[in-house]
């Protein structure tokens, strides 16, 4: 079964982008999460952005579809995730809150030092920096 997800690539100015990483896990991602049933996916984001975050990035002027990516889910064993990727620009701060564990800005530089989540490592990280994730 595949879980159907909407998830943000946060970008600052640097070119840093934001992971999370969810309580009792060790892969990091995108924030976001599962769309409800009958929910638009750019709701969901932002529903999910001020969850686990604390940010409200606004009317969605500010988010730029970036395409549709599946990869095997991270925690989920035999489950595919399917993700509506959004980009955000955004120096804003947030608080890492309900289910996320750590939220840490990264550079294209400093992947290795992270466990990344299938989606994150084969689609988003080259989608939104150009180049390929070891």
């Amino acid at each position: 079964m595949d879980i159907h997800i909407a998830a943000a690539a946060l970008v600052r100015s640097d070119g840093a982008t934001l992971l999370v990483r969810k309580r009792g896990t060790n892969a990091f991602m995108q924030p976001g999460g599962k769309i409800d049933s009958g929910e638009a996916p750019l709701v969901a984001l932002y529903r999910e952005l001020a969850e686990e975050l604390a940010l409200s990035p606004g009317d969605g002027s500010a988010a730029t579809y970036i395409g549709r990516f599946e990869a095997v889910a991270a925690n989920e064993e035999g489950r595919r995730v399917i993700a509506e990727l959004y980009r955000l620009e955004t120096e804003g701060d947030f608080i890492a809150q309900s289910e996320i564990e750590e939220a840490r800005w990264i550079l294209p530089e400093e992947t290795a030092e992270f466990i990344l989540a299938p989606l994150t490592r084969d689609h988003v990280l080259p989608a939104i920096w150009g180049v390929e994730v070891a």
